[in-house]
């Protein structure tokens, strides 16, 4: 097991609201509201706002890592094409959460296998793999409930298992393989649980929108560069199953001879990466498919997350059309249990 470098925040650290905003928010003292009954199959506000605390920061070889904690909460995992909703336990003291990044650029890395052991005074309390999750304020992370033995200071240990299936280009070619172990901090109270921010929010449950993402953590978040600050040149951005995909045409020698057909999911509103999912493309041009495949999953440092494959060239007057073959291989807090399930063919022309 490698030390962790201690790199921020203490685990004293005031708690972050999730909205992006501190206002006129209550104490949870209640159990959540329950689901709506009449959700729309499309990202929605949910029912409901927490805050979170964030505990403890730290890297090994490759990785950074940061530790948080909010109440227990219901979340929705993804398996195929099956959603299965995921209750709060009795036992359930706290939903723990795990962001994980590259330390040098800050990208976040989804795909890397994660797993959490934590422990009291050695004494192992609970392990168990997490999650890959998204959320509207924090996007993409991993996360799950746990069962904690009461007011204590806690270690989690989060091993990474590394990137497993996914291309890495440029300055982060050959990188994230290996994988790290990283020991942060975790003090838990219910009495500084019940400080955590929490808001329900009647009024715009069910809307088509989303909370904010957070703006007041000392951390990356899973957020895609918008199209204008992504290298190439923008094809355009397509939508289905309510997910945007920003498509670009990128010439680089750190990719493929030719262009690099690059490919950026991400939520609405926020922006978010969305990864895990399987996504198919085909090029026409004057009437003739001249690429019909699958597209890789691709970690760049300038793109970040993103599918893509090496194209001869992409001319102007060419049709990019685009299928989603798989969904969104993520759990879901709510508010996205709904969306990225669901996807009709896409089709862009390029100029």
């Amino acid at each position: 097991m490698h030390r962790r470098t201690f790199l921020a925040a203490s685990a004293g650290a005031a708690s972050a609201g999730l909205a992006g905003c501190f206002g006129l928010l209550e104490t949870q003292t209640a159990g959540q509201p329950p689901v709506l009954s009449d959700r729309p199959d499309a990202v929605y506000h949910p029912t409901h706002v927490e805050g979170m605390q964030m505990e403890d920061m730290g890297t090994d070889g490759d990785f950074a890592a940061a530790v948080m904690y909010s109440y227990p909460h219901r979340f929705w995992t993804v398996s195929g094409s099956a959603v299965t909703k995921h209750s709060i336990d009795s036992d359930d003291a706290a939903h723990i959460m795990v962001a994980v990044w590259d330390p040098e650029t800050g990208v976040v890395v989804p795909d890397a296998g994660v797993s959490i052991t934590v422990t009291k005074d050695d004494e192992v309390v609970s392990e168990e793999v997490i999650y890959p999750m998204l959320s509207q304020p924090m996007g993409f992370h991993y996360g799950a409930n746990f069962a904690l033995d009461g007011t204590a200071r806690y270690t989690v240990e989060v091993d990474i298992g590394g990137l497993s299936g996914v291309r890495t280009t440029g300055s982060f070619e050959g990188r994230f393989e290996e994988s790290a172990s990283i020991d942060l901090g975790l003090s838990y109270s219910e009495a500084e649980k019940g400080n955590i921010s929490y808001e329900n929010t009647p009024d715009r449950a069910g809307d088509l929108t989303a909370v904010g993402a957070m703006t007041a953590m000392d951390m990356p978040l899973g957020i895609a560069p918008a199209a204008d600050e992504l290298p190439g040149t923008t094809v355009g951005t397509a939508s289905s199953g309510d997910a945007q995909f920003v498509v670009q045409a990128v010439e680089a020698d750190r990719f493929d001879a030719g262009t690099h057909l690059a490919v950026s999911p991400r939520t609405p509103y926020n922006g978010m990466l969305v990864p895990r999912l399987g996504l198919e493309a085909t090029v026409t041009r004057d009437g003739e498919t001249v690429f019909d495949e699958e597209l890789d999953a691709v970690l760049d440092p300038e793109l970040g997350y993103h599918y893509g494959t090496g194209l001869d060239a992409l001319e102007s007057g060419d049709e990019v059309a685009l299928r989603v073959t798989i969904p969104p291989q993520v759990a879901r807090h709510e508010g996205y249990e709904t969306a990225f399930l669901s996807f009709e063919p896409m089709t862009l022309s390029v100029a």
